[in-house]
């Protein structure tokens, strides 16, 4: 890993476990992030983005195994989609939940959307902090920008830190509903719908 990755990795991780607000690039779409186990850094992205309470963050992981250690439940749609090609990639499962296992962080949830993004940064910052709640940089149910000069002035408030990587593309992870029988897609995104027909079958 290049010296300047290596630094913005480490700066980022500091920030999220000491309970920052986190604007960086990931394979889709520019997100904010911040740890799960903050409740300071949640408050302020949910501000931050006037997001409701009530609309639940996605998560990041680094590895297939984090699911299961989270207390995941992976059917049989989640494990044809999680061992396709677009994993890592942009394709998020909601997934359904073992309550006994589930990570405290998640309790009172019934199901958890959940990713694994193909970005060399932001895996190296995951494999370092643990998993993320990870959600797109805009405010919420607006349209996504595609840099962060054009991202920055739409906020309620500025992140704790910002890493600038030019331009990314607007176009958030196709979200498939795998607790669903039979799976649903809830957002149509980078992975076209026929693709994800095609994995299911």
């Amino acid at each position: 890993m290049e010296e300047k990755l290596r630094g913005e990795v480490t700066r980022a991780a500091e920030c999220l476990r000491a309970g920052g607000v986190v604007l960086l690039p990931t394979d889709t779409v520019y997100g904010l992030a911040v740890h799960p186990e903050r409740d300071e850094g949640i408050t302020r992205l949910f501000a931050m983005k006037g997001r409701p309470r009530s609309v639940n963050l996605p998560v990041m992981i680094s590895s297939r195994d984090d699911i299961p250690a989270l207390g995941g439940v992976v059917n049989r749609a989640a494990e044809l989609l999680l061992e396709s090609k677009y994993v890592p990639g942009p394709l998020t499962l909601a997934i359904g939940v073992s309550e006994p296992e589930l990570a405290g962080w998640l309790r009172g949830r019934e199901e958890f959307a959940v990713r694994m993004p193909d970005d060399e940064r932001l895996l190296a910052i995951l494999r370092r902090t643990g998993p993320l709640f990870v959600t797109s940089a805009n405010l919420h149910a607006e349209q996504v920008r595609e840099s962060v000069p054009d991202i920055l002035p739409t906020l309620a408030s500025e992140p704790d830190l910002v890493i600038d990587d030019g331009n990314r593309d607007t176009v958030s992870s196709t979200l498939v509903n795998c607790r669903r029988l039979p799976p649903v897609i809830e957002r149509v995104g980078a992975v076209p719908e026929e693709e994800i027909e095609a994995i299911l079958r």
